[in-house]
């Protein structure tokens, strides 16, 4: 936005603007402002899971559907989502109290020998925008770290990152395992990383590879559509 333009006092606008308002200032990053818009709506009687699913989700979701589409890049995509996170971190502890729901939850790390995880953060905090828990457990996990944290975690979902050719294999290697613990259908395994792709995805008997984050908010929450069907079916 441009120096010259006239400076917006959030606490002018009525509830409809300072939403659309508060989604332009997550699209651009905008920590402090993400943090007073969602300090106002509080005070005017907004519930948490509101302003939530209202401004900050629908906002993530722009903010996603642009990085997939190359309009935005990683850099503002991470300024975007830690902005996200500055509001969520007002309004956690007040979603824990009043019992609001989760869409599911997500256990995410990078593969035994790979420490990167520029990726995999992404990932997290793009989960986190459009209202999943995710515990991400970092770098370098053997296959013990991924199952259990997931049992631990009472995961829907887990996510593994590589970003090495020679680190990938490692993937199966978690899979077969929870085939062999009798596991493997307790979740919904989620894969990625820049030398992966949708064949060997299916090679390792992932349930889906996920090229960027924004493909993999919308990949779980397609999954997550189809286990609440068959549950309730």
């Amino acid at each position: 936005m441009a120096d010259e333009e006239e400076e917006i006092i959030l606490s002018d606008l009525d509830d409809a603007e300072l939403v659309e308002q508060m989604m332009d200032d997550l699209y651009d990053g905008l920590k402090d402002e993400i943090t007073e818009g969602v300090n106002i709506l509080l005070e005017r009687g907004w519930a948490p899971y509101r302003i939530l699913t209202e401004a900050l989700v629908a906002g993530m979701t722009i903010v996603g559907k642009d990085f997939r589409d190359g309009i935005l890049f990683v850099p503002e995509v991470l300024l975007a989502a830690n902005a996200m996170k500055a509001g969520m971190s007002i309004l956690k502890p007040l979603l824990a109290e009043t019992g609001a729901p989760t869409i599911g939850r997500m256990v995410i790390g990078t593969v035994k020998g790979d420490i990167h995880d520029i990726g995999q953060n992404l990932v997290t905090m793009m989960m986190e925008g459009a209202g999943f828990e995710v515990k991400n457990i970092g770098i370098n996990n053997p296959l013990e770290n991924f199952i259990e944290a997931a049992g631990e975690f009472d995961a829907d979902i887990l996510g593994m990152s590589a970003l090495l050719t020679t680190t990938m294999p490692y993937m199966k290697v978690v899979i077969d395992a929870m085939k062999e613990q009798g596991i493997r259908d307790d979740y919904i395994v989620l894969v990625g990383g820049a030398p992966l792709n949708e064949e060997f995805g299916r090679a390792i008997g992932a349930d889906a590879y996920c090229r960027d984050a924004a493909v993999a908010v919308e990949t779980a929450k397609e999954f997550m559509a189809r286990r609440h069907n068959r549950v309730s079916a």
